[in-house]
């Protein structure tokens, strides 16, 4: 914590008759936290906590969860009320500087980020390196790392100047080079951006448009894509948040550091959690499955596991799936999906989650993910390209919280303590006497 805070109290803890008193320390909100720095260093003794699900890894002002409330605020301010009221760049300015901007403010930034989104030219021939058949995040993360070989003025990370441009080119050209990594694996040529479109409608024609016909952004395809990339921006201190922050500690540039991110939300157990929540409706395939699923679900021997529902941080309704929800069903409108037997799937799946004894009393209510999934399939986005989608839109989190970690005097390099249960002292055998 920041030398000028003061602890609100001590814990005391006794280790071999060795007494410690450790610094009591309140944020703004959430559970206090106990100061265990000087733990090792004074009784010779270091925590133990596999997943880090009760170590705070640092000091951020960005996002703040109540799992237990289902309360979700950047910088204070309710997901909800972003999604509904605002859009991404908006979101990415508050992200990044702390506060909503003016009129004035946004103007300049949201016209910055639009000049930018164009990509060297040379960079577009990197993309033959890969294979036709590669997944897109597999072409994400090595592309993004290969800015750093492009942009040689802005990867001192001791200098503000150039952190804020390269804030600045990773929000304008993770869409482009999202929307190419889609079309180089479809195998159509890449469309280039436009500045006169916004950045949700820009991203959707570099996917979607092709030479042989003129493409028209659906507004409301374009709004629902703007409130999944709200929705997705930042989520406090994630697998894939704290592998950008650990990255970032030693130094080493912002584009390396995004591309750990990726790499790391690549795990289906973080980022392909909306692919596996439409796999299973895939699997389930009509209404008439579902009770023998649920069935399934229930029994622990199966091994079934109901995707989409419940969360490991919210033990309450996840605040960003009733948004979601809404958009789904606006989605779902406008393209005509009305005979779609997965969305009466996930209709009725959704209707017993919220009803049935067994779900409620487990807390596992439908997550953001449940929706995500089969709204992305219904704007034509095909399962491969969900995870993409969840990078290009929290790498505005990502950077913000990279920035804040090089802006904080108390960040050191993230090296986590273990308990060794291996061999004790050995002498080497020659292999002869084995």
């Amino acid at each position: 914590m920041d030398s000028n805070v003061k602890p609100n109290g001590f814990a005391t803890i006794e280790v071999h008759g060795k007494k410690l008193e450790l610094p009591i320390y309140s944020g703004t909100d959430g559970p206090d936290v106990i100061d265990i720095r000087k733990l090792y260093a004074s009784l010779g003794v270091f925590t133990y906590d596999p997943g880090f699900t009760s170590t705070a890894s640092c000091e951020s002002q960005i996002t703040y969860i109540d799992g237990d409330a289902g309360i979700l605020l950047h910088r204070g301010y309710p997901i909800s009320q972003l999604a509904e009221k605002s859009n991404f760049l908006e979101v990415c300015y508050l992200l990044l500087k702390g506060n909503l901007p003016s009129e004035t403010e946004f103007s300049e930034f949201s016209n910055l980020i639009t000049r930018h989104t164009m990509l060297h030219a040379q960079f577009d021939r990197f993309f033959e390196g890969f294979r036709r058949d590669a997944h897109p995040m597999a072409v994400m993360v090595g592309a993004v790392g290969a800015l750093s070989a492009f942009y040689h003025d802005s990867l001192d990370v001791d200098d503000p100047v150039q952190r804020v441009i390269t804030q600045h080119r990773l929000i304008a050209k993770i869409p482009t080079i999202a929307a190419r990594a889609y079309k180089y694996w479809i195998g159509q040529p890449f469309v280039s951006p436009r500045n006169d479109l916004d950045y949700a409608s820009n991203f959707l024609r570099m996917c979607f448009a092709v030479p042989a016909e003129e493409y028209v952004v659906n507004p409301v395809l374009a709004k629902a894509m703007e409130k999944i990339f709200i929705l997705h921006a930042d989520h406090e201190q994630n697998a894939s948040t704290s592998t950008v922050r650990l990255a970032g500690s030693s130094e080493a540039n912002p584009f390396a550091c995004i591309a750990a991110g990726i790499a790391s939300l690549w795990g289906p157990a973080h980022g392909g959690a909306n692919e596996a929540a439409l796999n299973m409706l895939i699997e389930i395939g009509h209404v008439d499955n579902i009770p023998a699923f649920i069935e399934k679900v229930k029994n622990k021997e199966s091994g079934v596991r109901l995707m989409g529902f419940g969360h490991r941080v919210y033990k309450n309704y996840d605040p960003r799936a009733t948004v979601m929800q809404k958009a789904a069903h606006e989605v779902f409108k406008a393209v005509g999906m009305k005979d779609d037997p997965l969305l009466d799937v996930a209709i009725e799946l959704e209707r017993i989650a919220l009803s049935d004894p067994y779900f409620i009393d487990r807390k596992l209510y439908p997550n953001i993910d449940f929706y995500s999934g089969i709204t992305l399939r219904a704007m034509g986005f095909p399962v491969e390209m969900f995870t993409v989608l969840f990078a290009l839109a929290r790498t505005v989190g990502w950077i913000a919280q990279w920035s804040e970690m090089n802006e904080d005097a108390a960040q050191k390099i993230g090296r986590p303590r273990q308990v060794y249960t291996g061999a004790t002292t050995r002498d080497y055998v020659d292999i002869k006497k084995r």
